[in-house]
């Protein structure tokens, strides 16, 4: 349960980072509601996940579902680079948080 709890926080980061740019063309309450909400149930998430995680993997994990989850959402929805090396660095970020899962 605890890394099913820290994935959703990871998708939730995911949300509140996607609502970053989307408030940039879009102002309004619900975007912002979202945004808020995004990044609030990514912190209580990560926070019940780290009840039982170590506080390093939790982190490391949570951060590179973030990142990595940022990139591709930029790259889907607003255009961003899809150039190999970029693609390359997100795989890296993701075998990163998987090998701290199978050493932790």
């Amino acid at each position: 349960m605890d890394w099913i709890m820290l994935i959703g926080a990871g998708l939730c980061e995911m949300l509140g980072v996607a609502m970053m740019a989307r408030l940039q063309t879009h102002r309004n309450w619900r975007t912002l509601a979202l945004l808020m909400a995004g990044f609030g149930a990514s912190f209580v998430l990560l926070s019940l996940a780290m009840e039982t995680l170590p506080m390093g993997t939790a982190y490391a994990v949570w951060t590179g579902i973030g990142a990595s989850g940022g990139a591709i959402l930029g790259m889907v929805l607003y255009g961003e680079s899809r150039d190999m090396r970029r693609i390359l660095c997100i795989v890296l970020i993701l075998g990163a948080a998987v090998g701290l899962k199978l050493t932790g």
